[in-house]
Order: C-alpha cells, then sequence, then structure tokens
C-alpha cells in the first residue's frame, strides 16, 4: 500500500491570497500547501479521499489520470468544491467513478451538485454513488470508517488496511471519541489534523494531537490541515521523533 498526501493545508491554503504566508518561510516549498486530500494505492487500485478546490493540480502533480473510487469525509467546500473536474475521470474510465460517503454527506453533495449525480440536459453522471458503510472494501484495500465529530456536523474517519499494514486518516474533527480511539490505534502511519498551535473550535491543535499521539502510539505520524502559522521548518524542529509536518506529495508505504 502506498499513501499520497495531495494536499496539506486548511481551507484557505498556504499562502492565503494576496501572498499571504503568515509565519510559513516561501522559500521553503513544503510551506505550500493545496487543501487537504489524500490517494491510497495498492496493487493498482487508486482511491481518492476528497475532492478539494485544488483536485486538479492534486492529480497532475502525482501523474495520475483516473482513480477507481472516490470517498468524500464530509461536505465543507474545502473538500469537495473541485467535484466538476470528476468528468475527466469519467472520461478516463469510460464510466461513472463508483464515490461514497456517509448518508448526511451524499445528500448534501446530492443537493449541492445534482448534475455530478444524476445527470443534466443529456449528460450522464460522472459519480455512481453510495452510501459509506462502516466497512468497506475495494480492490484488496480495506476501509473502516469513523464518524467524527466537526463542529455541528460529522466527517468520516477512515482506516486503511492491506496485508497487516494500516494507515489512519483523520481530517476536520475536533475531539476523540472511544469509537475513533480504538479505530486509530494499532496504526502504522497516523495522517492526522493539527490546524496550528492555537486552540480552534472544530479543528484540533497541536498540543491536543500530540497527546493523541502518546496514547495512540502510531509508527509515524504526519500533520495535515495546516494553517499559514504553522512553518515547516520550525515544526521538524519542535516536534518529537516520529511526529513530521505533512506535506503536498509526501508517501508513505506501510
Amino acid at each position: 500500500m502506498k499513501v499520497r498526501i495531495l494536499g496539506s493545508g486548511t481551507s484557505s491554503g498556504v499562502p492565503r491570497i494576496g501572498n499571504d504566508w503568515g509565519v510559513c518561510d516561501p522559500a521553503e516549498p513544503r510551506n505550500r500547501r493545496t487543501r487537504a486530500s489524500l490517494l491510497v494505492e495498492h496493487d493498482g487500485t487508486r482511491i481518492l479521499i476528497d475532492t478539494g478546490p485544488d483536485m486538479r493540480e492534486q492529480l497532475l502533480a502525482a501523474d495520475v489520470a483516473a482513480v477507481d473510487a472516490i470517498i468524500w469525509t464530509h461536505d465543507h467546500a474545502d473538500h469537495c468544491h473541485g467535484i466538476d473536474d470528476v468528468r475527466q475521470i469519467f472520461h478516463a474510465l469510460g464510466r461513472p467513478v463508483p464515490g461514497f460517503a456517509r448518508p448526511a454527506t451524499l445528500d448534501a453533495l446530492k443537493e449541492r451538485f445534482t448534475y455530478v449525480f444524476a445527470g443534466r440536459q443529456g449528460y450522464p453522471p460522472t459519480v455512481d454513488a453510495a452510501c459509506l458503510p462502516d466497512r468497506l472494501v475495494i480492490g484488496g484495500i480495506t476501509i473502516d470508517v469513523v464518524d467524527q465529530p466537526h463542529g455541528r456536523i460529522t466527517s468520516a474517519g477512515l482506516r486503511f488496511s492491506v496485508a497487516g499494514a494500516a494507515v489512519g486518516y483523520a481530517t476536520d474533527f475536533h475531539a476523540m471519541t472511544p469509537t475513533m480511539r480504538d479505530l486509530y490505534t494499532g496504526l502504522d502511519v497516523w495522517i492526522v489534523d493539527a490546524l496550528r498551535y492555537a486552540p480552534h473550535p472544530t479543528h484540533p491543535d497541536v498540543p491536543t494531537v500530540l497527546d493523541w499521539i502518546g496514547q495512540l502510539r502510531p509508527g509515524r505520524s504526519a500533520f495535515i490541515h495546516m494553517d499559514h502559522s504553522m512553518d515547516y521548518a520550525t515544526l521538524v524542529a519542535d516536534l518529537p521523533p516520529g511526529v513530521e509536518p505533512g506535506y503536498d506529495g509526501l508517501e508513505f508505504t506501510p
């Protein structure tokens, strides 16, 4: 199994519009962050997690022309508003792309992007949608799912397993439930939201995430969904062994 962080940034990306880098060094390419997304691959199967506004650039950078399935974690704009570019994957496959989301997320996506799921004016749908169950197997990749509190909604937390290797993906949440704790125990790699050092109402902060890492003890951990207060080199110097700032294009092969 190989996982690639396609995007490691928060909803506004880094830099923000106005060339606002915050404290991030613009000379460090790993500080340039597109919106959060992940690619999971195994034995020719590719699964895309979320279709944010930077999806086209992310798949071009990864040299990926098609995926076998899409999973949406939730319906916030930075995780789904690149959905129109799924049509190119539809053309590459020659059929609608299998897409999965929890029921509330799927309902919201269908309402906002009806044409993607139902077609329009003679154009076919580009996604063949289904509700995301608690466990799903796609091309030999087992995906276990947990609902995560994220403000007034929930997001889907994911665990990918292949032949004893396990990677967790936890974006857009603000608290650790017992069910989440069970899902994220025994991981080789945990890719986890760590927005900033200061507290935030709907995303975890760095001290809280480090506490969870100390409890869950994954083999390696990588931060994602980081804002412009999270300079790459500063984080590398500050974080404990086994914990690193993720960046666009970072790959793991557990």
